[in-house]
């Protein structure tokens, strides 16, 4: 079935999820398996896509339960991705990706990788007194959707965060901005409008945040994310910088949650993947491996009195009809 574990060699549990979400994805490792193979054996040892390459093909042609990823883990230490300390999965998912696309030495592999998970956004600047307006184009790897308004009010789910990740936003008092139109620093109005959406679309749902005293903590409340997710559906034309081709294919499958458990100096993580050639989903907690149900997933929407239950903390879709 391809759904093999992963023991965790040293506080891993964190590393070994991202592993498992990019490994069972088709479309990646259908890049990893077309890179250059490195001519030295010590260059072998410091490549990411060549070890997790090795991981894969270890994972797939062996007959055990789980592998050790210790050469891969080994391979990160030399970028200072440490074992035994706690790892936060949005900020190593965003270590790992770009130490994979750095580290591939075919230009047309980079560029299918940078579109495989690429968000493409436009930034919209607008002054309130003479209308002057800019714009700026740019990239993101994940939505980092916030949990709460700027009011502290509960969001309560995933399309709502959407909504209001993309509303438009008034920069007034202390968040002015020089207009060079009116020689001054004016209000502003901010706006992102969403241009381009990738096949894997990744989502941070923003669980640790700073209270007042600086002490970071998790927000457990629950928070409803769907099977199926159309952005059409969600967003408003003025949230939108597409045509409708582009638009046609904004129609979303859940891929993979990674959960956190636990408190924020001590927790853990596991991932829920759906094989994308079995349509069945499983829950890889490091070596353990074992088949679960839709509603085994919906329990990590979160609890506000279960605090250290297991929690999604990143969300990735799969488009269902890519162009």
């Amino acid at each position: 079935t391809g759904a093999i574990g992963l023991y965790n060699v040293g506080q891993s549990c964190c590393l070994n999820s991202l592993l498992q979400v990019f490994l069972m994805n088709i479309h990646f490792t259908g890049i990893l398996r077309r890179i250059a193979v490195p001519p030295r054996a010590r260059q072998k040892r410091r490549n990411v896509p060549y070890q997790m390459l090795l991981l894969l093909e270890e994972m797939q042609c062996g007959k055990r339960k789980a592998v050790f990823p210790i050469p891969l883990a080994h391979c990160l230490s030399v970028y200072r991705v440490k074992l035994f300390v706690q790892h936060d999965a949005a900020q190593l998912f965003l270590t790992l990706w770009n130490l994979i696309k750095d580290q591939m030495k075919k230009p047309e592999l980079v560029e299918e990788l940078s579109y495989l998970y690429t968000i493409c956004v436009q930034e919209h600047l607008t002054c309130q007194k003479c209308s002057l307006e800019t714009k700026r184009n740019s990239r993101m790897l994940t939505l980092p959707l916030p949990m709460l308004d700027a009011d502290s009010r509960v969001l309560k789910t995933l399309e709502d965060c959407l909504r209001y990740f993309f509303r438009p936003e008034e920069l007034t008092d202390h968040n002015m901005c020089f207009c060079e139109q009116c020689g001054r620093r004016t209000p502003f109005l901010q706006s992102m409008k969403l241009v381009h959406l990738p096949q894997t679309l990744t989502i941070h749902l923003k669980r640790f945040c700073f209270a007042a005293s600086s002490y970071v903590h998790k927000l457990s409340h629950c928070l409803p994310f769907p099977q199926d997710l159309d952005f059409n559906a969600v967003l408003t034309e003025n949230q939108c910088q597409a045509d409708d081709n582009e638009k046609a294919s904004w129609q979303y499958e859940l891929f993979a949650v990674i959960a956190h458990s636990g408190s924020t100096s001590c927790g853990h993580y596991c991932a829920y993947v759906q094989s994308l050639t079995e349509r069945k989903w499983y829950c890889f907690n490091d070596s353990q491996v074992c088949q679960v149900s839709w509603d085994d997933v919906k329990c990590t929407y979160g609890h506000s009195s279960l605090n250290w239950a297991e929690t999604a903390y990143v969300l990735i879709y799969m488009k269902k009809h890519p162009q």
